[in-house]
């Protein structure tokens, strides 16, 4: 019997979030999933529609775009920001390449609050490109959501599309995740799960994303923005564990797998987080291949391709208030028990109606 219900009910019980829904499978599909709590920590309880806000697991979704675009020769993973972008070309940036950015070792500083003064799109970008370097490229893994940032216009200028377009063409579309998208509208926002009560903003955000340099862009970027269901998340996972399916061939998905800063100390791959050999966030029970990426708000993707095995956790963290670290010690334990949850036999998986709800 799954220990998953219990574990995600004290997570609320003990306010790391008023709501959480999770999902674990493979290729076939869910075998353990549920949700349990709220909307907001007096609102309405989950139903199984919710759409959560992602928050940095927006980064591997727009880097599995930007694979599919060096898959089809518009990019390759040694193409510079100078040659993408030409604001860029006279700049400290102009020689970073796409490989840089995906793996954080371009040296661009990662969580820096430009939002604070730079309060349009225009001046926050160029704030963006003038960001002096906090290392010599290639030389150390530093986070950088600025990084994704840049990434995403790279992806806009080589295509002539914009973003949200690309994510949805090149992943979502090809995948059926037809409820993960960027900027709901407004009849979309009534099923988003709420996160914080923004003191920047002066009030609740339901619907919006959260993260406040997104914000200025418009809620579109490279590093956060998208919002999604646990179905979806789910069609996601299962492509994952079938090493790209539908999304990349098998060969482009096992070069974007691949831990390719082992000699930087931190394991991270293309877009994705490695687990790291000591305090990753999933604690050590997936196994030591395995690949994913956490959000600020709670959310999680984690795949373990040894034992085929996804898991998805999205959780509302940040509500009301972002102060308090409960979600690190309620991930770690939800990757551990899903870890040890028992496949069932993969005919009885491939067999299994697709299921439509929580």
């Amino acid at each position: 019997m799954s220990v998953l219900p219990e574990l995600i009910a004290a997570g609320r019980e003990q306010h790391v979030y008023s709501g959480a829904a999770w999902s674990v499978g493979d290729a076939g599909g869910p075998f353990d999933r549920g949700r349990h709590g709220t909307r907001s920590r007096d609102g309405h309880p989950l139903d199984g529609s919710e759409l959560w806000d992602l928050a940095s697991v927006t980064k591997p979704i727009v880097g599995l775009a930007v694979m599919a675009l060096v898959e089809r020769g518009t990019l390759t993973l040694d193409t510079t920001v100078g040659a993408c972008l030409p604001g860029y070309r006279d700049g400290d940036k102009a020689d970073l390449t796409i490989r840089q950015l995906l793996t954080h070792t371009s040296g661009i500083p990662g969580q820096v609050p430009l939002y604070r003064d730079h309060p349009t799109r225009a001046s926050l970008l160029e704030a963006v490109r003038l960001l002096p370097l906090s290392a010599r490229p290639g030389t150390r893994v530093q986070y950088s959501s600025q990084g994704f940032i840049i990434l995403g216009l790279i992806a806009e200028a080589v295509t002539g599309r914009p973003l949200d377009t690309l994510v949805d063409q090149l992943v979502c579309a090809p995948l059926g995740m037809a409820h993960t998208f960027f900027r709901p509208a407004p009849e979309q926002r009534v099923r988003a799960v709420a996160t914080e009560d923004c003191p920047w903003r002066g009030h609740l955000v339901v619907g919006e994303v959260h993260d406040e340099n997104a914000v200025v862009l418009g809620g579109v970027a490279g590093h956060a923005g998208l919002f999604a269901t646990l179905e979806d998340m789910e069609l996601l996972g299962a492509a994952l564990v079938a090493d790209g399916r539908g999304i990349l061939r098998p060969e482009t998905f096992a070069v974007m797998t691949a831990a390719h800063t082992d000699h930087l100390a931190l394991r991270r791959a293309l877009a994705w987080q490695g687990r790291d050999p000591a305090d990753s966030p999933v604690g050590t029970a997936f196994g030591p291949d395995s690949y994913g990426h956490t959000g600020f708000t709670g959310t999680s993707l984690w795949i373990d391709p040894a034992a085929k095995r996804y898991a998805v956790l999205l959780t509302n963290r940040v509500h009301p208030t972002r102060h308090g670290d409960g979600i690190t010690t309620v991930r770690r334990a939800f990757h551990d028990a899903a870890a040890a949850l028992p496949a069932p036999a993969r005919a009885d998986v491939e067999r299994r109606p697709r299921a439509t709800g929580c």
